[in-house]
């Protein structure tokens, strides 16, 4: 977090099960209610309305399930981060889980402009709800992924337009699930897209559930995930498979 004064740390948290259908700003307030019952010695903004220095990363649709998300805060001074998530998961509702945490180095690049890519694990169906099969979508993605451009149709501050989501399809590999899975990375700069809008892309499939897996940050040809990014060395309580 550039510029701060305080501790800066990274946590990572998961959220999984019926709480997806809760809302980004439903999370923050969870997670902001957490740190209060946890008494983490959070530092504040000055001015007239102080507010907790948090800053979270990229923000998840609600009905998508996620083991990979972030959220960065400033402590006013330093505490042992060993029992931090433990104490910070008993305080939040079930289907969230802080499973890591660590502490930033200086002057550490913000979340939202630092990830560069993302993965994710989607069970798809065909429109009508039917299974799909695996062999016939490795033949459609091939397919897809071998045009130059791939337009969409999206809606942006109550505006649609078509875009070209084509740049931003790093990987698409089907499993031989059942129910089918599929495996897709996706970047998330200069543009990023939704899971469901590759899906519809590829044949019309529909998403029945999608879960978030990674988060990536890349630079000079490596790439690491937020955890171990930007942090200083540190031991992780909890992290998800």
């Amino acid at each position: 977090m550039k510029g701060t004064t305080g501790v800066p740390v990274r946590l990572q948290y998961t959220k999984l099960g019926k709480i997806r259908w809760i809302g980004h700003r439903d999370v923050a307030r969870a997670l902001e209610r957490a740190f209060r019952v946890a008494q983490l010695p959070l530092a504040f903004s000055e001015g007239f309305s102080p507010r907790p220095r948090v800053s979270f990363g990229l923000a998840l649709s609600t009905g998508h399930e996620s083991v990979a998300e972030y959220v960065d805060l400033v402590l006013a001074e330093p505490v042992d981060l060993a029992g931090v998530a433990a104490q910070l998961t008993d305080a939040l509702p079930d289907g969230l889980a802080v499973v890591g945490a660590a502490e930033l180095v200086d002057r550490a690049p913000a979340l939202q402009e630092a990830v560069t890519s993302v993965e994710w694990l989607v069970s798809v169906a065909a429109p009508d709800g039917s299974a799909v099969d695996a062999a016939r979508l490795r033949e459609q993605v091939a397919a897809t992924l071998a045009l130059s451009e791939l337009p969409v149709q999206k809606k942006r501050k109550g505006r649609e337009l078509i875009e070209d989501i084509r740049p931003v399809i790093r990987r698409v590999d089907v499993r031989d699930d059942t129910p089918v899975n599929v495996e897709m990375e996706l970047a998330t700069q200069p543009r990023s897209a939704k899971p469901g809008e590759v899906l519809a892309a590829v044949g019309g499939l529909s998403e029945v559930r999608a879960r978030r897996t990674h988060q990536w940050i890349e630079r000079d040809g490596a790439r690491r995930e937020p955890l171990d990014a930007d942090t200083r060395p540190h031991v992780l309580e909890a992290r998800a498979s």
